[in-house]
């Protein structure tokens, strides 16, 4: 099968990788339907993370099932699926906390499994899936091609910004702003509204970026960054900011900002995966009474609430998929999303 490989700093390309099987009773192999790039996968792309060998990536995909191993139960060929963005057994204590992304026997796309298996990565033809039952979700029944963006976001950027927004504490009537208009921080201003939120600052500097926002429910848009930023945030909340802070960047920056735009005893939910070495203030943090919360969102703990909304469409997190490229093309998805010509780039084999 045909599957991608990162060789270095734009290096990208599309190999062929042996075929998948079952090793272990609790495995399934899953077809991919659609994957797509990660803002994450930007990082070992732009040899911001080092590549030292090469490997697979790609930790976002939804498909079907071909085969399952003897010992799986919740699954069966034919099953339409999403995956999360980590592997999990959904067993361990971690898992039953709900924190699935601290799994005791977890384990991450491309990576091995607890037996030292190698497992496969998402941009693919096809996934040989550890740990099936604790990891794989499947649909009712195989959903239309019109809802495959909207699936695939909740492999992970919209129950990212979910985790982001829950983490700020935002609910019915609250005021919020979101630092990022990636695809992460736009699903967080859907999050923020489908909270229940009342109004909601997008912070963008980009036109297409800004009507995704808009149309998610941003009620205020602001193009400033740094120390400008924060204070025109927090200008349209009597000076003082709103109640939650969603960070989804992952820079030094981006937090500085968020914890700046927070009104004291406000919340700073961040999700933005850490590059740059953001630091807390924590002398700031303390005499302002602002609280910082968030961290890699467990996904599979939030699709049993989620996966219904998106199939009946009441929530539409696809718009976040401006893109939509061959396989083949995987290193033009790679360079649109590294250069800001797309959001995010869905991979269709």
């Amino acid at each position: 099968m045909r599957a991608t490989t990162i060789h270095g700093a734009h290096d990208i390309r599309l190999e062929d990788v042996p075929d998948p099987s079952i090793q272990r009773p609790t495995d399934a192999l899953v077809r991919v339907t659609a994957s797509c790039v990660c803002g994450s996968d930007l990082w070992p792309y732009r040899g911001i993370t080092p590549t030292p060998r090469p490997r697979r990536i790609g930790h976002e995909f939804v498909g079907v099932v071909e085969e399952v191993g003897a010992e799986v139960t919740t699954l069966k060929t034919g099953d339409f699926v999403v995956a999360p963005f980590v592997l999990s057994d959904g067993t361990c204590a971690n898992c039953r906390n709900g924190v699935h992304t601290s799994c005791l026997n977890g384990a991450s796309w491309g990576g091995r499994d607890e037996h030292g298996l190698r497992i496969d990565a998402g941009q693919g033809e096809a996934v040989r899936v550890a740990m099936a039952d604790g990891t794989l979700v499947a649909t009712p029944e195989h959903p239309d091609e019109d809802l495959l963006p909207a699936i695939l976001a909740l492999s992970d950027v919209m129950a990212t910004g979910h985790h982001a927004a829950l983490a700020a504490g935002v609910g019915a009537g609250t005021t919020v702003a979101v630092v990022g208009d990636g695809a992460v921080g736009l699903c967080a201003v859907l999050a923020a509204k489908r909270l229940g939120a009342e109004r909601i600052v997008a912070m963008s500097r980009h036109a297409d970026r800004q009507a995704v926002a808009t149309g998610f429910g941003a009620t205020d848009i602001v193009a400033e960054r740094g120390d400008d930023g924060a204070a025109a945030v927090r200008d349209l909340f009597d000076g003082i900011g709103p109640d939650a802070v969603l960070e989804c960047v992952g820079t030094k920056e981006s937090m500085a900002q968020a914890i700046a735009s927070t009104r004291p005893g406000g919340k700073v939910g961040y999700v933005g995966v850490p590059n740059g070495g953001p630091e807390l203030p924590v002398r700031t943090l303390f005499f302002a009474n602002v609280s910082v919360g968030g961290g890699v969102a467990p996904v599979r703990a939030y699709l049993d609430e989620l996966l219904p909304e998106v199939l009946d469409g009441s929530l539409d997190p696809g718009p976040v998929f401006d893109r939509q490229l061959p396989l083949s093309d995987v290193a033009e998805a790679y360079a649109a999303m590294d250069e800001r010509r797309s959001i995010k780039a869905m991979l269709r084999p």
